[in-house]
């Protein structure tokens, strides 16, 4: 409980001689400050203090956050000092004064381009309104602080020559930060208030930096106690109504970050910040603060209603993302099968169906109401052979390729001119954009569009290309928009992030028709932050997802893909061997895949074919369409092939693909064509994946590893039934199917894929529930380690990750373990070579020098060039943001004075003695005396004499983070590493004793271990030549 506050004067007291202008201004700081009445004395002097003196409470950091404003409550002096916990917040009162009038208590909008003469005349009536409503009541009025322009002008020591400030007590401080209702007291010169020339505007009750101003143009500040609101809170700038660089009508300005109020941003230091730029990396810290403030601001001003809203809108987001991508899902599925058939015939009845739907419970074979195309140009009998036969042959052959060129160029055309972010299958991007990176358009409605029409079309073209790994980007694409309509996700990088997880697990949901899959997926191959609560968003997403997908049952058949199958068999004990070496073939598959696939990938970015996409898409589908039409296993769609290697074999095949591949004596000549179609499956999707249309790799992959293990099922049943009484084959019962070849291709698509992305959980959940059967988890296991193993064994990385370091994408997995023998010392960047920029020593002019002549994204801010002292770090968009906006004010020119610290230059501004001022301060003062290390003394003085005479000066504190992490030079780099992985810090500074020695970005570390990553290749090329040579 406060305690009393002092008795008040007495009545019958009688003022002393005015005192000099120093004394009166510490005199009424101290009043004010304590909260008391105490008349001023007219005359006499007071004793200054010993030099090096600190005021009561004043943290002995310069650049310590100062504690709420306790002195603006009537208090006894004990409330003066500063609470043990430099960062508490001491109760405020609920009421401002009574005697203050209407007029006075307007908030006005806040500024740090302060000029002298700004709302005197105002502030004159405000006072006068007070004074006369005071004497009405018989009580002394409360009026705003203003100057004393008309008596004794020429006394150098006079209030009116002196720039005075108004603090939250009243005090002399460093800045118009505090309550602007200062106490009037009998001896005040004149019965005039003082007004304050020079200093930042937007105070309260609180020592904070300005906030926002309001849709109407008011700034009042939000304290972040119960009393945020309260009108004896709210400053009224006595300054130019114009508002801090950038803190504009949050309406008028698409670029500003403007969710939470100023004066809580001064608890977390981070400093304020316009929107992410395009090509930049988010700041974890900073949005996860923005959402604990938002929250916080909740919970304490919102109703019953809106926090259950508040709570409810992820649940409904992922809901929309699972439903929408379903139903995008199924269009692409109908879209894609049609074109494929189209490439052969078409329906008569009705064009736009496909052969199967055309031929509903009709053999496809034997349907009239499908035609081919040699059919329908050549019309009369096929069967008679002959020149007519090899027309018929060669004109289905050239519209074949045909159709496969033309789709392939719409969709390459389509691609190049309206979304280019919309080729190729989008995974790295969005692995590194869930990693915190911007890509502004690659998520963007045009990019989801020109993905949802050029998927079908590219995988309809017979290209070695799949559409199942694009369904990512697609839902992602949807993750982000939908959002867009909720200013909690929209508003936070951060929180987006959350609901492109949830996206990424509806996406292969729909992909492969597998929810728990789908949300491994995202927490094992693509999420960066993955908390508790995103798991269960993204099990609901895919839920909705595969839900949405089962309604509308795009085939028809109660399957969500179609190659999804069901094993009645099991598996015998011996077969374990040959499980491990379709592990080891997709291992080393994945391997040499990876490898040929990047040197393809940095040809074609550093060559002609760089500039000629559409030419170069229209040639690989040229040739792919030559290949695949003299090829049965080619010339399907590759999900149509992958689902009958799949299936087991049945005593009645449900078409000619099924018996041919069960047949043992087409065994020899099926295993040709298979791995003939699989080497030329190999070879067309190295060259293929990349290219610029829409395209994936997964089910290629899948392709070729269930063609390997097809033949290798074939081969151990040929075996088994050529030696049946071989050791090996014991287990068997005598004439019964021993070995069941379709589960050696699911396995052999697990391994391949395995290999090729070093997926492990997930991918085995997604097998599992592909086939539902749970016999062969273990088979499945077993390959996808072994695969992982050997593929690891040539380099961990996959080709997702591959591609990310191959495009230079800012991304640290965080799964990798990085062993390092090096300190941060040996890595950073030293302050020799930086660009630091001072805190009190700078114009307008000088800071946009730095940002023309450096390209470096942010700025350590520090004391003085000399003694190096770290007061902060500005980012490079607020920086130039904020100039950008203090331009717009015609006082500004390039010798305009800017500070990212006002506590200090305001002192000297002041043009008082250090040494006298060091004791008056208050509890709200957030500087020391001039022999205190690392304060005034350190910015020099040419500065403080254009303080002392410049109308106007930048304030540009509010958009430096002043609380950035540091580190000593010999902090191991793998614990800088961690750091920014687990942290999602952009940089990091060296310091030592608060001194700068150096900083590492995000990109340094990415650098450092791309130099190690070399030398570890060059080592080991050196020793495969030793052992060779």
């Amino acid at each position: 409980m406060d305690p009393p506050a002092p008795p008040p004067p007495p009545p019958g007291s009688q003022p002393a001689a005015a005192p000099s202008a120093i004394a009166r201004q510490r005199i009424l700081s101290g009043a004010l400050a304590n909260g008391s009445d105490a008349d001023l004395p007219a005359s006499g002097t007071a004793t200054p203090p010993p030099v090096g003196s600190v005021a009561p409470g004043l943290p002995p950091n310069p650049f310590a956050p100062v504690p709420w404003a306790a002195a603006s409550a009537p208090a006894s002096p004990s409330l003066a000092t500063a609470p043990a916990n430099p960062f508490a917040a001491p109760p405020l009162p609920e009421t401002p004064p009574a005697s203050v009038p209407a007029a006075a208590r307007q908030p006005r909008r806040p500024s740090p381009i302060s000029t002298a003469a700004s709302y005197q005349d105002e502030l004159a009536a405000a006072a006068a309104a007070a004074a006369a409503a005071a004497a009405r009541a018989g009580v002394d009025a409360e009026v705003p602080i203003q100057s004393d322009d008309d008596d004794e002008d020429d006394d150098p020591n006079h209030a009116s020559s002196q720039p005075m400030l108004a603090s939250p007590g009243g005090s002399l401080s460093s800045g118009l930060r505090g309550n602007t209702y200062a106490q009037r007291t009998p001896g005040s010169v004149s019965g005039r208030p003082f007004l304050g020339r020079l200093g930042r505007a937007g105070g309260g009750a609180n020592r904070s930096r300005p906030s926002l101003p309001s849709a109407a143009g008011w700034s009042p500040t939000t304290p972040t106690s119960a009393h945020a609101g309260d009108a004896h809170h709210r400053s009224i700038s006595v300054l130019d109504d114009v508002a801090t660089p950038g803190l504009a009508d949050p309406g008028d300005d698409k670029y500003l970050d403007t969710d939470a109020p100023e004066a809580d941003w001064m608890l977390e230091g981070g400093g304020r910040r316009v929107k992410y730029e395009d090509f930049t990396t988010i700041d974890w810290i900073h949005d996860f603060a923005k959402e604990r403030i938002r929250l916080k601001r909740l919970r304490e001003h919102g109703t019953a209603l809106a926090n259950l809203f508040d709570a409810s809108q992820a649940w409904l987001i992922v809901a929309m993302v699972g439903v929408v991508t379903g139903v995008i899902a199924t269009f692409i599925a109908l879209v894609e099968e049609w074109l494929s058939d189209l490439k052969e015939g078409r329906c008569v009845d009705h064009w736009y169906l496909n052969r199967k739907f055309c031929c509903w419970m009709q053999d496809e074979e034997r349907c009239d109401a499908w035609v081919h195309w040699s059919d329908q140009i050549l019309p009369g009998d096929a069967t008679g052979g002959g020149r007519g036969g090899a027309e018929r042959f060669f004109l289905s052959y050239a519209m074949y390729v045909g159709f496969a060129v033309l789709f392939t160029f719409l969709a390459a055309f389509l691609v190049k001119h309206l979304a280019p972010y919309a080729a190729g299958s989008g995974m790295p991007e969005v692995k590194t954009i869930l990693g915190g990176f911007i890509m502004r358009k690659f998520l963007g409605g045009w990019t989801l569009l020109i993905k949802v029409i050029g998927l079908p079309l590219a995988t309809a073209s017979g290209m070695s290309v799949g559409k199942e790994g694009p369904f990512v980007h697609v839902a992602c694409c949807v993750g982000n928009i939908i959002p867009r309509l909720f200013k909690k996700f929209a508003k936070n990088e951060a929180k987006k992030r959350e609901i492109l997880s949830a996206a990424a697990a509806a996406g292969i949901s729909c992909a492969f028709g597998s929810p728990i899959g789908g949300v491994l997926f995202s927490l094992e191959e693509v999420s960066y932050y993955f908390p508790h609560k995103t798991q269960l968003r993204s099990f609901f997403a895919s839920m909705c997802a595969a839900v949405t997908l089962q309604v509308l049952n795009p085939y028809r058949t109660g399957k969500l893909v179609l190659f999804q199958v069901a094993y009645d068999s099991s598996w015998h004990s011996f077969e374990i061997i040959f499980f491990i070496l379709l592990g080891v073939l997709g291992g080393l598959f994945g391997a040499f895949f990876i490898r040929a696939n990047l040197r393809v990938s940095t040809l074609r970015k550093w060559t002609w074919l760089r500039v000629h996409p559409v030419q170069e898409a229209c040639a690989i589908a040229l040739i792919t369409a030559i290949i695949s039409y003299v090829n049965g296993y080619l010339r399907i769609s590759t999900d149509k092939l992958v689902g009958a290697l799949f299936r087991e074999c049945s005593p009645d095949p449900a078409d000619e693909l099924h018996a041919e591949l069960c047949s043992r004596e087409a065994y020899p000549h099926t295993a040709m064509l298979l791995l003939i179609a699989s080497v030329a499956k190999i070879a067309l999707t190295v060259v293929t994946f990349g290219i610029r249309v829409p395209c994936g790799c997964f089910i290629p992959t899948l392709a070729i590893g269930a063609c390997v293990g097809r033949v290798l099922g074939m081969a151990v049943d040929s075996l088994q039934h050529a030696y049946p009484g071989f050791f090996l084959f014991a287990s068997c019962i005598p004439e019964t199917e021993c070995v069941t070849i379709g589960p050696y291709a699911l396995l052999g698509a697990a391994a391949f894929l395995a290999g090729l992305t070093r997926m492990t959980v997930s991918l085995v959940v997604i097998m599992f529930e592909i086939t539902g059967a749970l016999t062969y988890v273990l088979p499945i296991m077993i390959a996808v380690m072994v695969s992982k193993f050997v593929g690891d064994a040539f380099g961990k990385e996959s080709i997702y990750d591959g591609l990310i370091r191959l495009n230079g994408y800012p991304f640290l997995d965080t799964k990798e373990e990085y062993i390092e023998s090096v300190h941060a010392g040996q890595v950073m960047t030293s302050a020799s070579e930086l660009v630091v920029i001072p805190a009190a020593e700078a114009s307008v002019g000088d800071l946009e020098r730095i940002l023309r002549e450096n390209s470096h994204k942010g700025f350590p801010v520090v004391a003085s060039t000399k003694a190096m002292q770290i007061v902060g770090y500005i980012n490079r968009n607020e920086l130039r943001y904020a100039l950008e906006q203090a331009r717009k004010r015609p006082a500004i020119t390039d010798a305009t004075p800017c500070y990212f610290v006002l506590d200090v230059p305001t002192l000297q501004s002041l043009g008082l003695d250090p040494s006298t001022i060091g004791s008056s301060a208050g509890s709200s003062g957030a500087w020391a005396t001039a022999s205190s290390p690392g304060t005034i003394g350190s910015f020099g003085s040419a500065i403080a004499a254009a303080v002392a005479s410049a109308n106007h000066f930048v304030d540009l504190s509010p958009w430096m983070d002043t609380t950035p992490i540091t580190i000593v030079p010999r902090t191991p780099m793998e614990m800088v590493i961690e750091l920014i992985k687990k942290m999602g810090l952009r940089y990091v500074l060296i310091t030592r004793n608060g001194t700068l020695l150096g900083l590492i970005t995000k990109k340094d570390v990415l650098r450092h271990l791309g130099r190690v990553s070399e030398l570890a290749h060059v080592d080991r090329d050196l020793l495969v030549n030793r052992l060779v040579g």
